[in-house]
C-alpha cells in the first residue's frame, strides 16, 4: 500500500497509521518510505511515480484540508494514470471531511475497513 496524505498538516495520520501496523493483531505491515523533508516537484514526483507503481492499492489519508493538498492531488493523478485503485480513510474521529476529488470510496478508519480493503486486493 501507498499512503497518501496532506504532508503540510497530516503528518501526524501517517504516524497514526505506521503505529497501527505495528500492533500484533494488525492485518497488514507498512515499509514508511515517506520523505522526511520536502523535496523539489519533479524529484518528489518521479520518486513518487516510482513507489506507487509497486503498490497493490493506494490509501489517501483524508484530514480537514487534504481536498485541496496538493501532493496529495499528484498522487491520486499518479495513481489513476498507472492503473491503481485508490480509496480513502478518514484519518480523525471527529469532523466533518471533503472527499478528495478521483480518490475513490470514503471509509471510516476502523479494523473491518481495513481488514476488507486488504482482502479486497
Amino acid at each position: 500500500m501507498f499512503f497518501s496524505f496532506d504532508f503540510d498538516n497530516d503528518r501526524t495520520l501517517k504516524e497514526f497509521i505506521t503505529q497501527q501496523a505495528r500492533r500484533p493483531d494488525s492485518p497488514f505491515e507498512i515499509a514508511d518510505f515517506s520523505l522526511k523533508e520536502r523535496a523539489p516537484l519533479p524529484y518528489w514526483q518521479a520518486i513518487a511515480r516510482r513507489k506507487i507503481a509497486c503498490v497493490d492499492l493506494v490509501i489517501v489519508m483524508v484530514g480537514p484540508r487534504t481536498h485541496r493538498a496538493p501532493g496529495v492531488l499528484k498522487e491520486v493523478a499518479i495513481a489513476r494514470a498507472l492503473g491503481k485503485p485508490v480509496c480513502q480513510i478518514i484519518g480523525y474521529k471527529d469532523g466533518n471531511y471533503t472527499p478528495v476529488p478521483n480518490a475513490g470510496r470514503l471509509y471510516r478508519w476502523n479494523w473491518e475497513n481495513l481488514k476488507q480493503l486488504l482482502h479486497a486486493r
